[in-house]
């Protein structure tokens, strides 16, 4: 499925969920789709099952993926309605990173060009696979 960095400075679970985001965003993990266990993912990442767990809880947190007792954990279905909370989130972080660019002295134009250029993530049209 994917390969985590071990020597990374970003933590496990971090990487897990950045990974895990990408496959959902980018449609290769379909909605309703069921992720593989903690112990399995554990085992074929060699990696502390609670770390999976963490990566999974925060996952749920920020509505990517749900959670039924006993069953495992999907993949949430996109909402048609926009996270205002995440949204918020978001925003603020880009506001942050946009705020360190320009202290760093590029002109906003070329902030302005940077985000033009930038392509949206390939979503798979083909639904019914």
């Amino acid at each position: 499925m994917f390969t985590i960095d071990t020597r990374s400075r970003t933590p496990i679970y971090e990487q897990l969920m950045e990974k895990l985001k990408e496959l959902i965003i980018r449609e290769v993990m379909k909605e309703d789709e069921q992720l593989p266990s903690v112990r399995v993912l554990a085992q074929q990442l060699t990696i502390n099952p609670n770390t999976i767990q963490k990566a999974y809880r925060e996952l749920e947190h920020q509505g990517y993926i749900y959670s039924i007792p006993g069953k495992g954990s999907f993949v949430s279905p996109v909402k048609n309605e926009i996270n205002k909370e995440r949204m918020e989130m978001l925003r603020k972080e880009l506001e942050r990173i946009v705020g360190e660019i320009l202290y760093l002295g590029v002109p906003k134009d070329e902030v302005i060009k940077l985000i033009e250029t930038m392509e949206e993530p390939e979503r798979r049209e083909d639904k019914n696979d």
